[in-house]
């Protein structure tokens, strides 16, 4: 059973029970199973027993007896209603119930109780074994319909996209880099006793420049609490608080720019930009632990520009160059599969890269072979990207079998030629390449997508290795009926909060307490810092909204396309609106009932 079929059983069972539970249709109100006097209901009892008059709170699922009748709904202009027969066709005898309430069943806090392990019995019956390894970490997710059939033309960056690279190159990034810090930007010695934390940073992360803050933000520019590090110490939430005058509201409009670069606030959005992270904190770290007076403004210059000095000093294309084989560059032969792939099928390749062509020549070969330039039908380095795709003035240049710079003035991108630099739209001239026929793959949002996407039309698709490692863990039982259960915790609030009195309050504050204890649990199974890098707690990250925005399709790797015929159609999953039916799994338990049905509006006013 996948888990859409569990969420929608969940889903119709709480429906059912909103259904038994009110006269008219979805409302909530005790309720009736027999529909003579006398006969037993669902619950065993008599009816006499079973239909208790009684207040219900909006939401609720079955609501729980009440002996007071005084809390019945008082007749909409005065007059009194006619009582409808027991038992008549459609009608079970019941009359409606006011829709808030502060008075409690005679046992308030048993019967709050009694429906949590109602509810929790639901989902762990709803949920059966193997119904949660049910992910692909090989498909390939849409945030937009796209034809395959349509493209004609595909596009290639090439770092973590031809060729992807092993973790083992970030501590390399990590060591040179701190060794730059501290010989070069005469950084104290004792920031070389910090070695490289693998799993500390994550993809996507905002750093506050002026504050030296690493944080995690949500979609909607709010930080996500608990995910505030100074150095490689967490910031109390009351202490975020206080620095940002009380809330957790991030103005990125204002802070930073559209390609995550500002003043104040700095969004790293690539992978390379992990050994940046770690050592960030490492530096902020040594500083505050060793009380040293430091401005957080120049330790970040001084780190951004230790790390680019390890790209610009030609020291990570050395690494890779000098070990193609397993220890940095993983799964060549499926780059070489996708790429035959294509060209069998009669498509049109090109490759659009920053790296220069001595580093992406010896890559290619050790992947497709000495040959792999006649797979491409233009090949472009140092393409300077995202300016690339902005910029109308750089010229392409031509470089020659020894990687020199040609004079000559271009007048057509040839195959089997190498060109330099250049601009998108001398490229859109000379090839005619334009629209939907296009799909161009990388991993950066902004250097390789954004403009893309926005600017050209071209179709887009985001490369997320991360991904694969988070549908395993989104796969796993642990995390789905941790999930589902927190949802459903998080519907019964919603549900019986109009029950006001002292009893159901203490309960309200021990169900969140749980609440924020299996979000903690969540966020731990990816990163116990951060989390996953497309959540923050129930929100998309701010990460997760670009990617959304940005890529028609995104996947773990390139070699996800083996999985496709050229001909297959990519259908988005059509997610409800807050306002929609909650028929899948992120919304079974909430929206459902968020305001009272318009019968019972009348009996408000």
């Amino acid at each position: 059973m996948s888990l859409k079929t569990v969420g929608s059983a969940l889903a119709r069972s709480l429906l059912t029970q909103g259904r038994r539970s009110s006269p008219r249709g979805n409302r909530l109100a005790t309720t009736c199973c027999g529909s003579a006097k006398g006969k037993q209901g669902c619950d065993g009892k008599t009816k006499e027993q079973s239909c208790g008059g009684g207040s219900v709170g909006s939401g609720d699922v079955g609501a729980g007896p009440s002996s007071d009748p005084s809390h019945r709904a008082a007749p909409v202009g005065g007059n009194k209603k006619a009582e409808e027969p027991v038992g008549a066709p459609g009608v079970s005898g019941v009359r409606g119930r006011s829709y808030f309430t502060k008075a409690a069943p005679s046992d308030q806090r048993s019967y709050m109780w009694a429906r949590y392990h109602e509810m929790k019995r639901l989902v762990h019956d709803l949920i059966p074994p193997g119904a949660c390894g049910i992910l692909n970490p090989s498909t390939i997710y849409a945030n937009n319909e796209v034809s395959l059939a349509e493209v004609d033309i595909y596009g290639f960056d090439y770092d973590y996209t031809l060729a992807l690279y092993s973790n083992a190159l970030h501590s390399m990034i990590y060591n040179a880099a701190r060794g730059f810090l501290v010989d070069h930007f005469k950084y104290p010695q004792g920031i070389r006793k910090y070695e490289y934390i693998p799993n500390f940073a994550a993809r996507g992360l905002h750093y506050d420049i002026q504050k030296g803050l690493l944080m995690k933000i949500d979609a909607f520019h709010y930080i996500q609490p608990g995910t505030v590090y100074r150095g490689l110490s967490p910031v109390p939430d009351e202490e975020v608080l206080e620095l940002y005058g009380g809330t957790f509201h991030i103005p990125l409009e204002q802070d930073s720019g559209f390609y995550g670069k500002g003043p104040r606030v700095k969004q790293f959005m690539d992978i390379f930009s992990i050994p940046e992270m770690t050592l960030m904190a490492v530096a902020n770290d040594f500083f505050i632990t060793n009380n040293i007076d430091y401005d957080p403004v120049h330790l970040y210059k001084d780190v951004t520009e230790a790390v680019g000095m390890v790209h610009l000093k030609g020291y990570m294309y050395k690494w890779i160059m000098q070990d193609l084989g397993k220890k940095y560059i993983l799964r060549g032969e499926e780059t070489d599969a996708v790429l035959h792939k294509l060209v069998d099928q009669g498509k049109k390749l090109f490759l659009i890269t920053n790296s220069p062509f001595a580093f992406v020549d010896k890559g290619m070969t050790h992947m497709v072979g000495k040959n792999w330039r006649e797979f491409f039908d233009v090949v472009i380095v140092q393409a300077d990207k995202p300016h690339f795709f902005t910029d109308c003035v750089k010229p392409f240049r031509r470089l020659d079998c020894d990687g020199a710079l040609r004079w000559d003035k271009i007048k057509s991108l040839e195959k089997g030629q190498i060109y330099k630099q250049g601009n998108l739209f001398d490229f859109l001239k000379l090839t005619g390449w334009r629209g939907t026929k296009v799909l161009y793959f990388g991993d950066h949002l902004y250097s390789d997508l954004a403009d893309l996407t926005l600017r050209h039309g071209w179709r887009t698709a985001a490369i997320v290795p991360e991904l694969e490692q988070e549908t395993k863990i989104v796969s796993t039982s642990r995390y789905s009926t941790s999930l589902t259960w927190m949802q459903a915790l998080t519907g019964l609030l919603e549900q019986l909060q109009t029950h006001q009195d002292p009893a159901s309050k203490e309960v309200f504050q021990e169900w969140k307490k749980e609440r924020e204890e299996l979000r903690i649990i969540a966020k731990n199974l990816f990163n116990p810092q951060f989390g996953s890098i497309f959540r923050t707690c129930h929100n998309p990250t701010y990460f997760s909204r670009r990617l959304c925005r940005f890529s028609d399709l995104y996947m773990a790797s390139l070699s996800c396309l083996l999985n496709y015929d050229s001909n297959f159609t990519f259908y988005p999953r059509r997610t409800p609106l807050q306002h929609e039916a909650p028929l899948w799994m992120d919304q079974l338990c909430t929206g459902c009932r968020k305001t009272p049905h318009l019968e019972e509006m009348s009996t408000i006013r």
